[in-house]
């Protein structure tokens, strides 16, 4: 049920984010018109939008504004799948599949790829700058949050700690700092979004709150998927961590401390998601999560 759910809830992210894209076209952009083929390829690629989803729905339960959070959304979600590609890379992750489809790389070469994540990356701030249903403050408010969370303290600092210390022996506290900036800082940005569109500044910390458990479990529950999950479910390749020697909360602390841990990480975000008004969907999404098989 909460997939059909889901599903539904990214209708009209999934129409804007083409509608964003539409502005590329033979007549303004012809000889670069590949790079925004790529641009396009890997955000219809598919996925659950759960950024996105957070970014609309805080919007809607704090202040009913789930219409003026759709654009700054979208932007996030072009943030995330401009990782998506980056990550993908030889360089990186070296996976050839995303989503069951070539990753961007194997689709257009490694030229195009790194260009098209770098062009999403520049057009996220852009969409933001240009939503004229916000207030300026908004916007400047957006793009600060937003930069945060991509930037060296955020998802590039905690992909810079994985990717440098692989192989390397992880305590507790280094894994779940690494988590809560590679994967964490999206989500926890995301809901931020929210309360900035529905103006409600006072709602921050509360929403940091629920997006740090709920950004971890997220991520514990990746690095389980990786090894337990069906490979055509999941749409790439499984027990890549372990073949890339990373480290992850099942290979520093066995897979049964891992679910406990999602467990518990998942009951503390769901607990504050019922402390917020209206918030069944909020509350259902949160568990759902941690059951996913893909």
């Amino acid at each position: 049920m909460m997939k059909e759910i889901l599903e539904k809830r990214t209708q009209l992210i999934n129409r804007r984010l083409k509608e964003i894209m539409s502005v590329y076209t033979k007549e303004n952009a012809a000889n670069q018109l590949v790079c925004a083929e790529a641009m396009e390829y890997s955000l219809e690629a598919g996925g659950k939008r759960i950024r996105p989803v957070l970014v609309t729905e805080f919007a809607r339960i704090l202040g009913n504004a789930k219409e003026k959070a759709v654009d700054c959304a979208c932007a996030l979600e072009m943030i995330h799948t401009f990782s998506l590609i980056h990550d993908d890379m030889p360089c990186m992750d070296n996976d050839d599949l995303r989503r069951g489809k070539p990753s961007c790389h194997k689709q257009y070469g490694e030229d195009i790829a790194l260009l098209a994540g770098d062009a999403l990356e520049n057009y996220a701030f852009d969409v933001i700058a240009s939503d004229e249903k916000i207030s300026y403050e908004q916007r400047v408010r957006l793009i600060k949050c937003l930069s945060r969370a991509v930037g060296i303290l955020g998802m590039i600092g905690g992909q810079t700690i994985d990717v440098k210390n692989v192989g390397k022996p992880f305590d507790a506290q280094m894994l779940l700092e690494m988590y809560s900036m590679k994967t964490g800082a999206l989500i926890k940005c995301a809901c931020e979004m929210g309360c900035i569109c529905a103006e409600r500044y006072d709602m921050i910390p509360k929403a940091e709150e629920y997006a740090e458990a709920m950004g971890l479990a997220f991520q514990i529950v990746d690095d389980i998927l990786d090894i337990t999950a069906d490979e055509k479910l999941l749409g790439k390749p499984v027990h890549s961590d372990a073949e890339l020697n990373k480290a992850t909360y099942p290979a520093v602390f066995g897979l049964e401390a891992a679910k406990q841990k999602a467990e518990e990480l998942t009951e503390k975000a769901v607990n504050i998601a019922k402390s917020l008004p209206d918030s069944d969907f909020l509350s259902q999404l949160t568990a759902y999560l941690l059951k996913r098989e893909f």
